[in-house]
């Protein structure tokens, strides 16, 4: 009586154990599927950081006011956008984001260049929502100057190139 107990016991141990185990092959797929979407994020980031160089668009100095004559850099983003989210669907990717990052100089106080930055990036994704990029896939994100192109900024020029925004898709 007392084996056939503990063979019944082992057996409830044993049985869903079993069936969690997953096959080597389920686990490759996995990992190919993985290594394939970041693969993908990787050409999709390179593409969108790409676009956010050549259609940067100007802010009036200490403001989030477009500066005139943004309208077809905008546009060229939105479709850099569109097309990225084509890839993105048609590559199986279900959950991902869109990041614009606005970036600021080192000129100034740093908590208003960061809320500045965060402004920016704003009035870029209202920009890019009203040209159909889903708002719901779009976020913003305010940097200030934590992540410049160019140090030390300490010329006109190089400002210019750390006051920017990027683009990316974040999976």
């Amino acid at each position: 009586m007392k084996t056939k107990a503990l063979c019944i016991a082992l057996s409830l141990l044993v049985v869903p154990a079993v069936s969690f185990a997953q096959s080597p092959f389920d686990q490759l797929k996995k990992t190919a599927g993985d290594a394939g979407k970041g693969a993908l994020e990787k050409r999709v980031n390179s593409k969108l950081t790409d676009e956010a160089r050549k259609n940067q668009c100007s802010f009036k100095s200490g403001t989030d006011t477009l500066e005139p004559g943004c309208d077809k850099k905008l546009k060229n983003l939105a479709k850099a956008l569109i097309e990225a989210k084509k890839q993105l669907d048609s590559g199986g990717v279900k959950s991902y984001k869109f990041e614009v990052s606005g970036h600021t100089d080192s000129s100034g106080d740093a908590a208003k260049n960061k809320a500045l930055s965060a402004k920016r990036a704003e009035v870029i994704v209202k920009e890019l929502s009203s040209r159909g990029v889903p708002r719901a896939e779009i976020i913003s994100v305010g940097r200030g100057s934590e992540q410049m192109l160019v140090k030390p900024d300490d010329t006109a020029a190089k400002k210019a190139k750390n006051r920017r925004y990027e683009l990316q898709v974040r999976l």
